[in-house]
């Protein structure tokens, strides 16, 4: 079946006509019958067995009962009417009940004339009910292509209403078979076929939809999922490939005196075999002719910073500017002091760019930056501005990409005549599965362990009945000098209600940490920036003992000296959450310790996310877990992304299908990259069709 029958619009299927064509696209988003055919059944019915009305038992079970309608009447009731007619069979009677779609109902149904009805029983005072049951003439029913398993499509409410039910599509999707007389074009390779025992894909889509048994279903599902996958693969290390060879970089094939000075004398610790790793895969990078566009992946506290710097570094031994943009500005002043630190002893000139610059500062930053007086630009999404404009920006680093968005993030390449090589870091662990899909295109480094000396946090649950205990290890705690966070959540809908719990709290504690003999803090997102900041130097220079704060903290504070960290009401947070809060402390040589207060009253998604920080702080174990309860697309906010709107697979549940696709996608590019040859006809052409048809590049890594 070629292509271009597939692409006719749906409003040209028997059946279908305006008004459904026009529901059919707002509600399933169905345009085409392409995209009908790819509306893949939920879940699917056993519809071989005939029921009697006698033998119907008490147990809500959905049947299939063949008999006539005899009367048909409205009834009112308290709010609205609803239409009941008696069904019945030579052993008794039914009645079937319609709550909407009634004037339809009564305009189309037949008295006195043999039907088949499906649908979920209800017994009540002594007698069966079916509401809104499925009808069908039992004529139509004997003559239809009908499978053992009945399909159950996704469905609107909206739909029901206006009378396209399950029935309906399930007849669309016969005509479309029976237009196309299932004649569909193979999409993968003889040799795949073979090598994993495949179905063909017309044997796949008629399974899918009309399945003769289980055994027919599973082997169309793993069919569909592969090719799914495997063209999803197929296209991210396509990109990657393409990048390499067609997206020049700058050739950095020196690594001179700052990067030998900084590495021989001014390195504050012994790098881990993780790190080197790691910037030995940037170094390869950087000294290609192809542009680098890397995803560097470590856990809170594992040494990315180090891993920046000195990527930076060999950027400007090699005559070119850096810049790094954080998503914050405590995040990037952060950044800004800890590289100034780092790098005093060298001769490099670094900046900091935020919305807070003073205006005569940024004419300064603006005219070094051109004049190439800059080595380093440190800033927020600032960096982005039109303004900025660079002598030569050679690397540019971005730290926790999924906060800016895809044009924020394309703007920066466009500052040059180049792109600069790209460095993406996260401190947000991306499980394999997920990397892989989203990620796909880009080479990932992961720096897997932490620095020497770093002790694991200790992690605990206790419950809001245990705070006396609580504030005593407080207590003793700041007696030794330490510092205490104590974290509220903040969740916009209901911002009077967090700020009500956060004054609460801060009450609460000011109570039992009286001064003189203690000293609190409090920042909250209602506060003004000037203020957030001061109380926020306090507590990093001592001068407070406890930190009492919203999410704000999340991201990068560092305080090594803070080795407590209470998050209250832990329940509400998400587990990536828990466990980057938790990554505040622990930054110093002292034991840490993290407490997770909560109610006792609590879902059991909420108990697996407490149990799993009590048990590892392991943060590609944590996404994992985050994974499973998720689901991808809340995880990276990959809707933007639009690679993971999946049809029938799941990265999750399919992650082992997700292997096998991604390594048959590499053995096939790696044989014959441009698709060429003639077994890999089917794919090319796939493969075309699949660009022309679905937006799939509208992100940038």
């Amino acid at each position: 079946m070629n292509a271009t029958f597939l692409q006719t619009p749906i409003d040209y299927l028997k059946g279908v006509g305006p008004n459904r064509a026009d529901l059919l696209k707002k509600e399933l988003g169905i345009h085409t019958f392409q995209d009908l055919l790819n509306l893949f059944p939920n879940r699917y019915l056993d519809r071989t067995q005939y029921y009697k009305i006698a033998q119907l038992q008490q147990t809500n079970a959905e049947v299939q009962i063949i008999g006539k309608m005899t009367h048909i009447k409205t009834v009112e009731q308290k709010r609205g009417k609803r239409l009941v007619a008696t069904f019945i069979d030579e052993t008794g009677s039914i009645e079937l009940v319609w709550f909407r779609g009634q004037k339809w109902i009564r305009e189309n149904l037949k008295l006195n004339v043999p039907y088949v009805i499906f649908g979920k029983t209800n017994y009540f005072n002594g007698s069966f009910s079916m509401p809104h049951p499925e009808m069908e003439l039992l004529d139509a029913h004997e003559k239809s292509i009908r499978s053992a398993m009945q399909p159950v499509y996704p469905s609107t409410e909206k739909l029901g209403n206006s009378g396209i039910t399950n029935r309906v599509i399930n007849g669309l999707m016969q005509q479309l078979f029976l237009e196309s007389k299932n004649a569909f074009a193979e999409t993968l390779s003889k040799p795949l076929l073979e090598q994993l025992k495949l179905a063909s894909k017309k044997e796949a889509l008629f399974n899918i939809h009309f399945p003769k048994s289980q055994a027919h279903l599973a082997r169309a599902t793993y069919r569909l999922k592969f090719e799914e996958l495997f063209y999803i693969q197929l296209q991210l290390i396509r990109k990657n490939l393409i990048h390499k060879s067609k997206i020049k970089g700058y050739t950095f094939d020196k690594i001179g005196h700052n990067f030998n000075t900084f590495f021989s004398e001014h390195l504050p610790f012994e790098l881990t075999e993780a790190q080197k790793r790691v910037i030995k895969e940037i170094r390869n990078d950087l000294g290609s002719n192809a542009q680098m566009n890397r995803l560097l992946q470590g856990d809170v506290g594992s040494g990315k910073t180090i891993v920046a710097l000195m990527s930076m570094l060999i950027a400007i031994d090699n005559g070119f500017q850096a810049c790094l943009m954080a998503p914050t500005e405590i995040l990037s002043v952060q950044h800004y002091t800890g590289l100034v630190e780092l790098c005093k002893k060298l001769n490099t000139s670094i900046e900091l760019l935020t919305g807070s610059t003073k205006t005569s500062k940024r004419r300064e930053i603006h005219e070094k930056l051109e004049n190439g007086e800059l080595d380093i630009l440190i800033g927020t999404h600032a960096l982005l501005e039109d303004k900025v404009k660079f002598k030569n920006l050679g690397l540019a680093i971005v730290d926790e990409q999924h906060r800016f968005g895809v044009e924020q993030r394309s703007k920066l390449w466009h500052k040059n005549e180049y792109p600069p090589h790209v460095l993406v870091m996260t401190a947000t662990p991306i499980p394999r599965t997920l990397a892989m899909s989203v990620y796909g295109d880009l080479d990932i480094s992961v720096i897997d362990e932490l620095p020497p000396g770093r002790k694991d946090i200790k992690t605990v649950h206790r419950f809001d009945a245990n705070r006396l205990k609580v504030f005593r290890f407080m207590k003793d705690e700041i007696s030794k000098g330490r510092q205490v966070y104590i974290v509220y959540p903040l969740i916009q809908e209901s911002e009077t209600m967090d700020y009500k719990d956060l004054m609460d709290g801060y009450e609460s504690i000011v109570r039992e940490f009286p001064q003189p003999n203690y000293q609190v803090s409090i920042v909250h997102g209602q506060m003004k920036p000037a203020d957030k900041e001061y109380e926020m130097n306090r507590f990093i220079k001592g001068e407070t003992q406890i930190m009492v704060a919203t999410t704000v903290i999340e991201v990068g504070v560092n305080v090594p000296n803070a080795s407590v960290m209470i998050i209250e009401s832990a329940e509400r947070f998400g587990l990536s959450q828990l466990h980057q809060l938790r990554g505040r402390v622990g930054r110093g040589a002292e034991q840490s310790y993290c407490i997770l207060m909560t109610s006792h009253k609590l879902s059991a998604d909420a108990k697996t996310r407490l149990e799993t920080m009590v048990r590892t702080s392991d943060g590609f174990e944590i996404a994992e877990v985050d994974l499973k309860l998720r689901g991808p697309g809340d995880m990276m906010g990959t809707q933007q992304s639009g690679v993971l709107n999946l049809r029938i697979a799941d990265i999750i549940k399919d992650s082992e299908i997700l292997k096998i696709a991604r390594s048959y996608a590499m053995q096939v590019l790696k044989a014959d990259p441009n698709l060429s040859s003639e077994e890999n006809i089917p794919i090319k052409n796939t493969y075309a069709q699949l660009v022309k048809y679905r937006n799939i590049w509208n992100y940038i890594s």
